[in-house]
């Protein structure tokens, strides 16, 4: 992307936090400010690459499991750029809704999935569920995975992250699943934690790391699956090892059945 002009009403000088995820993944959908953004993240929190990676780990066994139970479509909700092992791929055959509102995201996300008719990208915005909801073309009548890995974080306390993520829970049937992940720090005034907020807050996005319970919280009354809400390298065997376990700032996750 980077010797390519930028689609329209795309402004590269602003760094994404989608792009950015994608350089920490190794991909090449980004531009010279996600980079720079990306390598002061990496500056103040060494393991952030290896955290990016574990997270889309964790996504991948996450919508494996729910593809075992049963689940064949799946709502991923600030989904970044479909290009790095990403739901479709990991179940293929499975309805897949993509929702995002970054542009690039977007205009990339619709190219690369064109032939895909399992597939949907979504313009939407985590803080409007009730569009959300409206938009994307799902059988309500049928289970869904609904997949909020690794944006939560980017949601300010006065948006109400908790009630955003239960007017969506609430909206899905029977036999649905949530599976959260976010980052969370053992000092939330390191300087790992405060480097991160510094950098997205020159973002189009904050960066807002939680504790564990009120991550717990995000999860409402979903009855979480075995191991619990962990580092997202151990879910769902706490005896994986994680590269990240030592870090100031990591990222958990959990998986949750809705009650429907």
């Amino acid at each position: 992307m980077g010797q390519d002009a930028p689609p329209d009403g795309i402004d590269t000088s602003v760094p994404s936090p989608a792009r950015m995820y994608d350089y920490f993944l190794g991909g090449k959908d980004n531009y010279a400010a996600d980079r720079e953004a990306a390598e002061r993240i990496i500056a103040v929190e060494p393991t952030a690459q290896l955290v990016a990676r574990e997270n889309r780990d964790f996504l991948g066994r996450a919508v494996r499991h729910l593809s075992g139970l049963g689940v064949r479509q799946f709502l991923d909700i600030g989904s970044g750029l479909p290009t790095q092992r990403n739901v479709h791929q990991v179940a293929p055959g499975a309805r897949v809704v993509y929702v995002d509102n970054d542009p690039t995201v977007l205009t990339h996300a619709r190219a690369l999935l064109a032939t895909n008719a399992d597939t949907s990208v979504v313009d939407g915005d985590l803080r409007d569920p009730a569009a959300i909801l409206a938009a994307a073309p799902l059988d309500l009548d049928a289970p869904v995975g609904l997949l909020l890995v690794a944006v939560l974080h980017f949601i300010r306390d006065s948006d109400d992250p908790v009630a955003l993520v239960a007017a969506l829970a609430s909206a899905l049937p029977a036999g649905s699943h949530l599976v959260l992940s976010h980052a969370t720090s053992k000092d939330m005034g390191s300087r790992a934690a405060r480097g991160g907020r510094d950098v997205y807050d020159k973002a189009t996005a904050p960066f807002v790391p939680r504790t564990l319970a009120e991550i717990r919280d995000l999860f409402g009354d979903a009855d979480l699956l075995d191991p619990g809400i962990v580092p997202v390298a151990w879910w769902p065997d706490v005896s994986a090892p994680s590269a990240t376990a030592e870090s100031g700032v990591h990222i958990v996750g959990g998986v949750g059945r809705l009650r429907g």
